[in-house]
């Protein structure tokens, strides 16, 4: 008897240890909600970057510099010399700079961060002009904002889209929403993916590292349920000539909660003409 429970047990062993127990699958409805679960946990830690302290929600005012002295009510002086930028703060602000005591200096434009109290602000570069981007993080809009409406997560949104590359990488010149700016962008290919039996194609434009896909895209939703100037969706590089488009992520651009944002707009090639009933919809205040 022993040596039959011997066997048994031995067999057991070497059909688990060379995979040959039976896969049970997961039943389609658990893969759905599992699916349904990453993407809730997603969009969670979406909703509480944007509700970071010197985030969107926080912004209050966005000054473009003018060469020379320029003086910002609330914050001082701000000298720009070809592409120099001096600070000097107005004498009652008690202001720090990376943790450090700050009254005026040399700032560099999208690095230093000068806090003061409940505010903030940082000198930014768009298209060779300068401007300085004000937080406050006592802003109504941060301490009111709660969620974002969003269409059910629906795994078919998640499409594998065939991408082709470019012979070359090109340039592309992306239009944003403040006039005359015009922000450089490289396309190194297009996704192209079918739906309901039609083709169609998205370009991103790609970070040098090839590391980050990023696609402003406008859809027949716009304006009506989603935010109308389009929305964001980043993506994995491609793997074997695909790439992901998981349409659940479709985000509002910055734009949609501040005035004092400079969001890239669609591409014109990028305006599908379907309606991408996925992601965040247009959100109200």
């Amino acid at each position: 008897m022993a040596s039959i429970v011997l066997r048994t047990f031995l067999i057991s062993v070497l059909f688990t240890s060379f995979g040959f127990v039976e896969n049970n699958p997961l039943p389609e409805d658990t893969k759905e909600q599992n699916y349904k679960t990453t993407i809730d946990h997603w969009h969670a830690q979406r909703v509480n970057n944007l509700k970071k302290e010197h985030g969107w929600l926080s912004l209050i005012d966005l000054v473009w510099l003018k060469e020379g002295k320029n003086s910002i009510p609330l914050i001082g002086d701000i000298t720009l010399e070809n592409g120099k930028l001096f600070v000097t703060l107005k004498k009652n602000i008690r202001a720090t700079s990376a943790g450090k005591v700050f009254t005026s200096g040399v700032v560099q434009s999208e690095k230093d961060k000068i806090v003061f109290g409940s505010k903030a602000f940082v000198v930014i570069e768009r298209d060779g002009k300068y401007a300085v981007r004000i937080w406050d993080s006592e802003h109504s809009a941060r301490k009111k904002f709660t969620a974002i409406e969003r269409y059910p997560v629906s795994e078919a949104w998640r499409i594998e889209a065939r991408w082709e590359p470019y012979p070359k990488p090109k340039k592309v010149e992306i239009v944003t929403v403040i006039p005359g700016i015009i922000e450089e962008g490289i396309a190194s290919g297009v996704a192209i993916f079918t739906v309901a039996g039609k083709e169609y194609r998205l370009e991103p434009t790609v970070d040098s590292a090839q590391t980050e896909y990023f696609f402003v895209f406008g859809d027949k939703t716009n304006g009506r349920e989603t935010y109308s100037a389009g929305r964001f969706l980043d993506a994995d590089p491609p793997v074997n000539g695909t790439i992901i488009l998981d349409f659940n992520k479709s985000t509002n651009p910055p734009c949609a909660f501040t005035n004092y944002a400079t969001c890239p707009v669609p591409l014109k090639e990028n305006r599908l003409s379907l309606k991408i009933e996925a992601g965040e919809k247009k959100y109200h205040q």
